[in-house]
């Protein structure tokens, strides 16, 4: 079951950045981003109003408060990255942090991996480069310095979005959803200054913002799904297979704007399948 959650938490994530990215298309990702956390902020109110049993405490809000800092932090770096920097390296190197953090941080707290976790856990890394390959060739004749700050970009946003799992997994309670409240109550902080420091309006036309809200519903449903499953499974685990939302994020493109996806990006979806039952059977 701590799999299936995992699995459905990473599947969850990739649909709400592909919704996400569409909105990005009609209007500024900035401004997308505080529609979206807005509306994960009130699905997070009304999940954890309903499931979590007894109120919140000061040790949620700070470990929550944390975690949606880390994200927020995470979400910032990338878009910087992606504007600035080479597209073709960002988006495999973010996934791959991102990915790595929880393994790292679940091994170094004491989860124990069996030999076929071992390889389950380097399969699913090697599938979220994979699948996140664009394909993108037009930066072949960047130089060396922007693709060594593109690559140093997309490592600190994928440890932000790493840590976002790992804070989230060391939250007191086994049973409460609040300090997810907290980690959107953060991040739609720190956006809504960055958005008045720079005077960014927040106005949306209806389609995008139809679209944002409802990647802000979508993200908050993975991370309830995430956060259920780690309190009961390995942060390792959990949080890798949490981290394979490139998957979904790919097959949408695929079947919904019919975009080609290349043959690399096939085996790193063989290589995500091949992961999790390695990973299930060990």
């Amino acid at each position: 079951m701590n799999l299936f959650l995992a699995l459905a938490s990473a599947m969850v994530l990739g649909s709400a950045d592909f919704v996400g990215g569409l909105a990005t298309k009609h209007a500024r990702a900035a401004v997308v981003v505080c529609w979206s956390n807005t509306a994960g902020l009130l699905t997070a109110l009304v999940f954890a109003g309903i499931l979590s049993h007894g109120g919140t405490s000061w040790s949620e809000a700070v470990w929550g408060g944390l975690a949606g800092l880390c994200g927020s932090l995470g979400a910032i770096l990338l878009y910087h990255a992606l504007a600035n920097g080479v597209m073709s390296l960002v988006a495999p190197t973010t996934a791959a942090a991102a990915a790595a953090l929880p393994v790292i941080a679940g091994v170094l707290s004491g989860d124990r991996l069996t030999g076929l976790a071992v390889i389950g856990v380097l399969c699913a890394l090697a599938s979220v480069l994979l699948v996140s390959l664009s394909g993108d060739d037009s930066d072949g004749s960047a130089d060396r310095r922007k693709m060594a700050r593109s690559v140093g970009f997309a490592l600190l946003a994928g440890a932000g979005f790493g840590l976002f799992f790992v804070l989230l997994a060391h939250t007191p309670s086994d049973s409460s959803l609040w300090p997810l409240v907290w980690a959107r109550c953060a991040s739609l902080t720190l956006l809504l200054i960055l958005g008045l420091v720079r005077r960014t309006s927040l106005r949306l036309p209806a389609t995008p913002a139809r679209l944002a809200l409802l990647s802000g519903v979508l993200d908050m449903g993975s991370s309830i799904l995430f956060l259920i499953a780690v309190k009961a499974g390995s942060l390792a685990i959990v949080g890798l297979l949490s981290s394979l939302y490139p998957v979904s994020t790919v097959l949408l493109a695929r079947f919904v704007l019919k975009e080609r996806i290349r043959t690399v990006q096939h085996v790193g979806v063989v290589l995500a399948l091949g992961s999790v039952l390695l990973l299930a059977w060990s």
